[in-house]
């Protein structure tokens, strides 16, 4: 028979635990570079052992589109909690947010739409998915003139390419990692890498670079880049004329690119070289550093107000430059590769 010596210090785990983890969750997932605060959700949920369909209740959330929404609007109560249970500071859970830095006009609508050509909330890249040592969705995926990965240059991708499902992670009931599809299982890391123009990946960075919330809201033509981004489908002609482009799929959205960043199919060009070696020098001294934001929202935004290379009726007083000069040049002020991604086309 064992006894038990009476005098022997108490051991209470229980208590230490506490002390150092307090009510803590069992798992904390550090957030990754640019995150969308819904991915980070859905990937502490499974990391602690709950679907992210149940998580909502953790929260005390309602079922449904639950996490996508706090994208939008963190509220504080929610921060607090997850502050309290994770330990991740309420400055870092609002930098996952889109609540700044990207203009709330430009995002892709909250909806699951299962028709062809109607937008989604999500987009992704396969390749960025399969890179990823935690699969993880980024902010700037949720924006409408966002067609192409900036990391891989592929187009990008708002279904599932097995079922042509919605990314719908925030209505798994399965304890399934974020980058499998809900509907049907498939693994979006082993997609297909669908491709996109050189002068599309151009102007999908160009608009990429300047469209902060910051330099849109200090700019004055920023209103009017706003609109004509939306408008983007009726300036590029086609099947997509009267749509706005966040309410377009993002193989539709990249038609229009394409569209507005190709030559026409009925210009023929009949100029010298001795003129065009005119236009490049009028087109170098009108052309500002990448670094004036301001500078280059005029021009995208008079650019884009050409209808297939017809002027359409002016909000100021327009530059005369055409959008496949302005790629032009952007892509030679661009560092790295795609410094030559428009040169041929312009003959420059």
């Amino acid at each position: 028979m064992r006894t038990v010596n009476a005098h022997a210090p108490a051991i209470s785990i229980r208590e230490r635990y506490h002390n150092v983890a307090g009510d803590r969750w069992p798992v904390t997932v550090i957030p990754q570079p640019e995150e969308l605060l819904s991915s980070w959700l859905h990937r502490l949920a499974y990391a602690n052992g709950v679907p992210p369909k149940a998580f909502a209740r953790v929260l005390g959330l309602s079922p449904g589109m639950w996490s996508a929404a706090l994208d939008l609007k963190l509220p504080a109560d929610i921060a607090n909690l997850l502050h309290a249970k994770t330990g991740v500071a309420p400055d870092q859970l609002a930098v996952m947010t889109l609540s700044r830095d990207l203009p709330g006009q430009l995002l892709l609508p909250l909806r699951c739409n299962r028709h062809r050509d109607g937008s989604a909330w999500l987009q992704f890249c396969s390749r960025c998915l399969t890179e990823d040592a935690q699969p993880y969705f980024r902010r700037r995926w949720r924006l409408a003139t966002r067609v192409s990965c900036t990391q891989h240059g592929c187009r990008l991708r708002d279904r599932c390419p097995s079922c042509n499902g919605c990314i719908t992670v925030f209505d798994q009931a399965g304890l399934v990692p974020q980058h499998y599809c809900v509907a049907c299982g498939y693994d979006l890391r082993r997609g297909p890498v669908p491709y996109i123009s050189p002068t599309t990946r151009t102007l999908d960075r160009c608009i990429d670079n300047i469209c902060s919330l910051e330099a849109i809201g200090h700019s004055p033509f920023g209103p009017a880049l706003i609109r004509r981004l939306l408008n983007m489908p009726s300036a590029a002609g086609g099947y997509y004329t009267t749509m706005m482009l966040s309410s377009l799929s993002t193989a539709a959205r990249t038609y229009c690119a394409e569209r507005l960043s190709s030559p026409s199919e009925w210009s023929v060009d009949y100029t010298t070289d001795d003129e065009k070696d005119r236009k490049a020098r009028r087109l170098r001294r009108s052309i500002p550093p990448t670094s004036d934001h301001s500078a280059w929202i005029e021009l995208l935004a008079n650019a884009l107000g050409r209808r297939r290379g017809r002027p359409v009726v002016s909000e100021g007083n327009e530059s005369g430059i055409k959008l496949l000069d302005l790629l032009g040049a952007y892509a030679r002020m661009s560092p790295g590769p795609g410094r030559r991604l428009v040169q041929d086309l312009l003959g420059t």
